[in-house]
């Protein structure tokens, strides 16, 4: 397996019987997903994917990347959460978090439409100016306000630029497959356009159209990621406990939360993870946040956070448990070197591998936290390549699944997120919105 679940550093918070009696629960669970009779099911497309998807649309993809690192210095892709989290977090940790800055034959990639900052945005026009620029455009409706004003500004930046017939072989869309605003937009413009399937919620979409065009644009091999995710796919099809370590976390976790645990954090030794990090919050947040239930998911990227963080970790609150990455092979070495005067007294490490050191950080903390009172999980990972990373992805999809049917919440609604919407159109004056408007504007000048 490229993942490995590793329980020893919670042997003294979750003892071998309560894991016994879980049994049956996970059982349930694990019946309710694949059966699909439980809660939300009619967004349970990600679990068949990695061996169902679309080949043809798959095959599309991999020639508009190819396209795209002909024509284009840089890539602009817009969404927001799960249209954009994914695709990130998986070019951050196959290439680099300084994808960028790398010497590469790909284009440079920047996201934008997930915030509405004005500094941001102004910056990455100026980046902009003299280069070659394409554009991937990711939304289900195409009114979603972040991306919507994002496409705004970058459409009419490549119509200047290119011309409308130039602008449309460098615009491309991933949107809804037969309605919505994006998607009657661009068929009337002939922007070649991919699915965002109806069955896959935007926090599970990584391993489809949304994810896949911007990787594959880097550079990344998405036969790889796909194999892996079905390798896990496969592997997490069994209902049995001992072995199925995706369902194993998830009960883990529900045990380590009825005991009190009502925090996680996700720690990544290595600053290629934080953007994983960031969509595995939106994944686990957005899935069990909801009934007045569910873990918050927090994370940390060691040793760096260890000086910020740290104390608060060993001696805070006991309300929190971690769940450590440990990717066994980064694919990089670096020897310490000797300082013949030896002015900072770290001689003692001289000559040994940078990794090692960190390896070393990592075993410690787990230590320390666990005599702190912190239970800790671990994640073995094999390596950073797309394969292991597609495993990765698909396990931690799939014991979200199980988390949230444990906790007896629907995995695959947000209700929560459509209220800051409804507020902010009222507040900015949308047709229909007029009676919220005035009530909002009351409870502000109250306040």
């Amino acid at each position: 397996m490229s993942v490995k679940l590793n329980c020893k550093f919670t042997e003294g918070f979750v003892a071998s019987h309560e894991i016994e009696y879980m049994k049956p629960f996970a059982k349930v669970a694990h019946n309710m997903l694949m059966s699909a009779n439980g809660q939300g099911n009619d967004f349970i497309g990600w679990v068949n994917l990695p061996e169902n998807y679309d080949k043809e649309e798959f095959a599309r993809i991999k020639a508009a990347a190819e396209k795209i690192n002909k024509t284009a210095d840089i890539l602009i892709v817009i969404g927001i959460g799960g249209s954009y989290l994914g695709a990130r977090a998986v070019i951050e940790f196959v290439k680099s978090p300084l994808y960028n800055n790398l010497k590469k034959d790909t284009p440079d990639i920047y996201f934008a439409g997930n915030n509405i900052s004005t500094t941001a945005l102004t910056e990455l026009l100026s980046i902009c100016e003299g280069k070659d620029i394409a554009v991937n455009v990711i939304s289900k409706s195409g009114t979603t306000t972040e991306p919507a004003i994002a496409f705004r500004v970058f459409k009419s930046l490549l119509v200047e630029k290119y011309g409308v017939e130039g602008a449309r072989e460098r615009i491309f869309v991933t949107t809804d497959k037969a309605r919505g605003t994006l998607k009657k937009f661009s068929d009337e413009a002939g922007y070649e356009t991919f699915v965002v399937p109806d069955d896959v919620g935007g926090r599970y979409s990584v391993l489809t159209a949304v994810g896949l065009l911007p990787i594959a644009a880097a550079g990344i091999d998405i036969d790889a990621l796909m194999s892996g995710a079905e390798k896990a796919m496969v592997t997490y099809r069994s209902d049995d406990l001992d072995t199925n370590d995706a369902l194993k976390y998830a009960v883990m976790r529900n045990i380590l939360y009825r005991k009190g645990k009502s925090s996680e954090i996700l720690v990544g030794y290595e600053p290629y993870l934080l953007m994983f990090n960031e969509w595995w919050k939106q994944l686990y947040g957005e899935s069990s946040g909801k009934d007045g239930k569910g873990i918050f998911p927090n994370s940390v990227i060691f040793s760096t956070d260890l000086h910020s963080l740290g104390q608060y970790i060993q001696a805070g609150q006991r309300n929190l448990f971690e769940t450590v990455i440990n990717v066994k092979d980064s694919g990089a070495s670096f020897e310490i070197p000797n300082d013949p005067a030896n002015v900072d007294g770290l001689n003692f490490i001289s000559g040994k591998d940078l990794d090692y050191v960190n390896k070393t950080a990592m075993l410690a903390t787990l230590i320390a936290h666990n005599d702190g009172g912190v239970p800790n999980l671990m994640l073995e990972v094999e390596d950073r390549g797309a394969y292991s990373l597609g495993y990765l992805i698909y396990f931690f999809e799939f014991a979200c699944a199980m988390s949230g049917y444990l906790l007896g919440v629907n995995p695959f609604d947000q209700p929560g997120v459509e209220a800051y919407k409804k507020n902010m159109f009222a507040l900015l004056g949308k047709p229909g919105y007029e009676d919220q408007k005035s009530e909002l504007e009351k409870r502000i000048c109250d306040k």
